[in-house]
């Protein structure tokens, strides 16, 4: 470019041609779109929509972390023994 903007011209055998500027912008993630169009207003840019989605994963990561981790430390597991019977009841000797 020179020093008034302009682009470069290319020149053949008394043909000139303006090469025309390039302004290439990577187009907006669908999920950014939709966030600032279903946030009532108050996402307005795509920088609040990327902030908004980083904070929705943090929160997502604390509740499953949360959830996975503090199942009780000294609770039965729920899963029924391996004869079928329930594992609140055990059968010794013959059967009701």
């Amino acid at each position: 470019m020179d020093q008034n903007n302009e682009p470069p011209r290319i020149t053949f055998e008394g043909e000139e041609f303006q090469r025309p500027l390039q302004s290439f912008q990577p187009p907006t993630p669908k999920i950014v779109q939709w966030v600032i169009k279903y946030s009532g207003g108050y996402i307005k840019d795509e920088k609040q929509a990327q902030y908004a989605l980083i904070g929705f994963v943090a929160v997502a990561l604390v509740v499953t972390f949360f959830m996975l981790f503090s199942g009780g430390r000294n609770s039965k597991p729920s899963v029924p023994s391996i004869t079928g019977a329930p594992a609140e009841k055990t059968y010794q000797g013959r059967l009701p």
